[in-house]
């Protein structure tokens, strides 16, 4: 683990955008929260995220959609999705496009740290 580097977290879900931080923060991270993709890419945290929590599905810009943008942009920011939707093939898809791991809601702490610890492994 990358002790103090800085992970993003993009949800519409309020819920999330206060507890995973919290939780960020007791694994040794930095963490910011962001309620659209739009609000990310528009602050001033783009350039400074080690490793990006996305959520799937939000309204206006799709974390696949930021995915894009990322590339677009060649920013190599290692991306973990989480997703409420049980649908197995948008997950394979996601990490055929790059992502690290696509984590089911509810997952549990470990999960989420092994996942962070791959992306940082990745980077």
């Amino acid at each position: 683990m990358v002790a103090r580097s800085l992970v993003s977290v993009v949800d519409d879900d309020e819920s999330v955008r206060e507890s995973l931080p919290d939780l960020l923060r007791e694994f040794g991270f930095s963490a910011r929260a962001f309620s659209s993709a739009e609000e990310f890419l528009a602050s001033k945290y783009l350039g400074r995220t080690k490793c990006l929590i996305l959520d799937i599905a939000m309204p206006g810009m799709s974390g696949p959609a930021l995915q894009r943008e990322l590339k677009l942009r060649r920013l190599d920011i290692p991306i973990v999705f989480i997703t409420a939707h049980r649908d197995k093939n948008v997950c394979v898809d996601l990490l055929e496009s790059g992502a690290v791991e696509c984590l089911l809601k509810p997952f549990s702490d470990t999960a989420l740290l092994g996942a962070l610890n791959a992306a940082f492994r990745a980077k």
